[in-house]
């Protein structure tokens, strides 16, 4: 086991200031270390990460914790608030009549139970530690709904069956519904649906008790923190949109986390940037949030480091490389962090 470093807290001018960390995948603990330490450098009091199922449950009823564990004490010590980020399925919760037509993001109704009771082992075992927990990723794309139709009523019956275990588990946990894709995919699109559209229809389902708080995603593509939001415009306030539906349901007390943003400076694909506006607009988005949105308590920028490289147009949403060698962008924020923060009383 690698030895913990003195325990720290996260020294920053913005609270909601956060990062999307890709542990999932880092198999050497001294990484997993290095890298939540420098989150907690770059001032991001905030980390999400992915928990997955098939992980910790590989074989039913088994539960493998070492890599989580891993992540939630690193975190821990450096003074991090985990969102934690359950999903996928693994093998044996699959119908095996059906294996080759499904994957890890086939999730049946008749496996609700066996989802729900994972997420209630994973609130009960970090009771106290990790008090945040999003509930699927992103159900209103086909792809992340097993390649089906979406189904917003089916995942409020999974949301219905989810909750009351999770707060037996730990009575603080705040349950995080959405996680929705930014989309204007129309109604009966094989990708997909209208994230606000998808909102609304879980609320038509009867979501509204069974969440504590919205998480959703903020893509900025080529556009500033700043340009106006519009239900046919992806943007970073997007979210504002959504804050609207969820206001128009009596749920204006919830809280939105914003659990993956962010903007891209890849020199050739079509919704990069240029890496200085990339740093104007990262920077610009965690502003904006903190002066304007009460409402919201993060902003989780994707994706701080990827354990490996994807040799793809994903490299460039990093804020540190493979190597541990910290990008612009880190330098930057991490300089916006430690000002003052601005005055907006005038």
């Amino acid at each position: 086991m690698v030895v913990l470093d003195p325990p720290q807290q996260v020294a920053t001018s913005n609270p909601i200031v956060g990062v999307h960390t890709r542990l999932t995948d880092e198999v050497e603990e001294w990484k997993i270390q290095r890298t939540l330490r420098m989150v907690r450098e770059m001032g991001s009091p905030w980390v999400v990460e992915y928990f997955p199922w098939p992980y910790i449950e590989p074989v039913e009823g088994e539960f493998d914790w070492e890599h989580s564990d891993a992540v939630v004490r690193h975190a821990e010590n450096h003074g991090l608030t985990v969102i934690a980020r359950l999903g996928w399925v693994p093998a044996w919760a699959r119908p095996p009549a059906r294996q080759q037509e499904t994957t890890l993001t086939t999730l049946d109704a008749d496996r609700y139970d066996d989802f729900a009771a994972f997420v209630a082992a994973f609130a009960a075992r970090y009771r106290g530690r990790v008090n945040h927990v999003i509930i699927w990723n992103e159900p209103n794309l086909s792809f992340e709904w097993g390649y089906r139709p979406v189904d917003p009523q089916g995942y409020v019956d999974l949301l219905r069956v989810i909750y009351p275990r999770a707060h037996h588990a730990n009575p603080d946990v705040i349950v995080l519904a959405g996680a929705l894709a930014p989309t204007v995919e129309p109604e009966g699109s094989a990708a997909g649906l209208n994230d606000l559209v998808y909102l609304e229809r879980m609320y038509q389902a009867g979501a509204a008790p069974y969440f504590d708080g919205l998480a959703a995603h903020a893509y900025g593509l080529i556009s500033p923190p700043t340009a106006s939001p519009a239900p046919d415009v992806i943007n970073f306030r997007r979210v504002e949109l959504l804050r609207e539906v969820m206001v128009a349901h009596g749920d204006g007390h919830k809280a939105v986390y914003v659990t993956e943003a962010g903007w891209n400076d890849h020199p050739r694909w079509v919704n990069g940037v240029r890496p200085a506006q990339r740093v104007e607009y990262t920077i610009g988005a965690y502003e904006w949030a903190r002066q304007r949105w009460p409402w919201c308590a993060c902003v989780a920028m994707w994706a701080f480091r990827y354990p490996a490289s994807t040799y793809s147009y994903h490299d460039y949403y990093a804020f540190v490389t493979t190597d541990f060698e910290p990008l612009v962008i880190y330098l930057e924020v991490q300089a916006y962090t430690q000002k003052p923060p601005a005055d907006t009383s005038r």
